[in-house]
């Protein structure tokens, strides 16, 4: 056995903490306030712009202030939590959290709210890797890990959709201001409990010396991604500062890797993406969100603007793919997990997801939701919740104890970065498709009625041929789960095939030893 695994296996043979369940409600519903904030305040937008005064140019400065300083800063919150430990980052992240909601849900004026929001997400990305890493180091029996990775994982994924559900009750019934102050009393009962309950496992601590130069240098190549993905959906993908972001971006990145690979103390061991198991969980969550984030975006307009469905309405029609990925996760994921190979998990529920795409590809004007939609939604929970928990779980599996941090923070940055490529890519496509599909069939409407049903044909037109990509992308998605992910199931004593990198075949092992 490598000396790498050795370290890997040292820690999880300690007797398990007696609160860790206790602590995985706090750690979850810590998860689940992030992950609504991502599309609870997407719903609150319209009434905050009006109230504050946003610009129509401005406005998308609401999202993506979050999205960079989230996105940007996950890879040193990770290590930050590696560094402090996973328990003072996490209280600290919601606390930080928590005042940065208050703000934005005082905010005066555009600036305030944009300031908010960049806020929350600086505290967000200490939070998230925070959380997950807590997971990895307190759950280390195999089939108690599975069922504490499906509960994260079901809420992982079906938070977004309670977050169009809440988001609508509070603006519809309250005001815009509450999407903001829902997250306080969650952050408060989260930290006062984590505080309590969580007994973080001794000696996981990374204490080397923070990688300075790798901290600027990720931090402002992921900042330029999430930007240039987020202006060429606004801009247009040949605008001159869109191109120049990404090259930035590029050069950015591989000066990263360039460093990461000659300092003592990375920021980011490269070990832990060279990994062939948990390179191949990043690139394919990471498609598997670009698909994801474009069908809410989608189906969210499709069902208020075509429809004319209220918000409130739109949550619950969003109910049946939450119902699906919990189902998915907890049921299926957990249940098979300790019995199969993940990526027989994994490949398969990608590509019952791309079904449930395939199947919207038929969307009409006129389309039921009973016959269409709601088959279609269940498809894609059950796929993604099914996919999603081995995922998240093997992440941080065989992991070394002061590595678990900053591969958590990879899982939230490949799912970050697909939410802005999946929303300025599939977004392009389908605004593109509608302008065409308009410029053919608008000199054929004489009467306005006729002209407004042209346009909405054009917006359905449009949604359908980006879901077509995101229906290739969740096969790609697949594939990649298929070739590269070859673990074998939890408490088998081999991985099946052969991996890259000494140490993996006992890396992924550590159930083994700790049961």
């Amino acid at each position: 056995m490598s000396e790498t695994a050795s370290k890997a296996l040292s820690v999880p043979a300690a007797t398990p903490d007696a609160g860790r369940w206790k602590a995985l409600v706090f750690i979850a519903l810590a998860q689940l306030m992030v992950v609504l904030d991502a599309t609870i305040v997407n719903i609150a937008l319209p009434s905050a712009q009006q109230d504050l005064g946003i610009s129509d140019g401005n406005r998308q400065w609401v999202v993506t202030a979050y999205a960079l300083a989230f996105g940007g800063l996950l890879l040193f919150g990770g290590r930050i939590a590696d560094l402090w430990g996973r328990k003072r980052a996490f209280v600290l992240g919601l606390g930080g959290f928590a005042v940065a909601s208050a703000l934005g849900g005082a905010a005066t004026n555009e600036a305030m709210m944009f300031g908010a929001r960049a806020l929350q997400g600086v505290f967000g990305a200490l939070l998230a890797p925070a959380a997950l890493s807590l997971l990895a180091v307190m759950f280390t029996d195999a089939k108690e890990r599975a069922k504490a990775f499906g509960i994260y994982g079901a809420i992982a994924g079906g938070g977004g959709a309670v977050g169009l559900i809440l988001g609508g009750f509070l603006t519809e019934y309250l005001d815009w201001r509450w999407t903001f102050f829902v997250n306080i009393p969650f952050a408060i009962v989260a930290a006062a409990g984590a505080y309590f309950v969580i007994r973080e496992p001794e000696g996981g601590r990374n204490r080397s010396p923070l990688d300075i130069p790798g901290v600027i240098l990720s931090t402002l190549g992921l900042v330029a991604l999430v930007y240039g993905f987020t202006r060429a959906e606004s801009a247009g993908w040949s605008d001159s500062v869109t191109v120049g972001t990404f090259v930035a971006s590029v050069v950015l990145l591989a000066t990263f890797v360039a460093v990461e690979s000659r300092v003592k103390a990375p920021l980011l061991p490269l070990r832990v993406i060279t990994e062939r198991n948990r390179g191949g969980i990043y690139l394919s969550l990471g498609l598997a969100i670009i698909a994801m984030f474009g069908l809410f975006l989608f189906l969210t307009y499709y069902l208020q603007i075509v429809k004319g469905y209220s918000p409130v309405k739109t949550g619950f029609a969003f109910l049946p793919m939450i119902a699906g990925m919990i189902t998915g996760s907890t049921q299926i994921g957990t249940r098979l997990m300790t019995r199969v190979a993940p990526r027989l998990l994994m490949g398969p529920g990608f590509l019952v997801a791309a079904l449930g795409m395939l199947l919207l590809t038929r969307l009409e004007i006129g389309s039921s939701y009973a016959a269409l939609l709601l088959p279609a939604m269940l498809l894609l929970g059950l796929g993604m919740g099914t996919a999603f928990m081995p995922a998240m779980s093997l992440a941080t599996q065989g992991v070394e104890p002061r590595d678990a941090g900053v591969a958590s923070a990879m899982v939230n940055t490949s799912q970050q970065v697909g939410g802005a490529i999946g929303t300025a890519l599939l977004n392009t496509i389908a605004a593109s498709a509608t302008t065409s599909y308009i410029a053919d069939h608008i000199a054929g409407a004489s009467s306005r009625s006729q002209q407004q049903l042209v346009q909405l044909e054009g917006m359905v037109e449009g949604y359908t041929s980006a879901i077509w990509f995101a229906v290739g992308i969740l096969v790609v998605a697949a594939g990649i789960a298929l070739t590269f992910v070859n673990a074998g199931r939890p408490g088998s004593a081999t991985v099946t095939g052969s991996g890259s990198g000494e140490g993996v075949a006992d890396e992924v092992q550590v159930p083994v030893v700790a049961h």
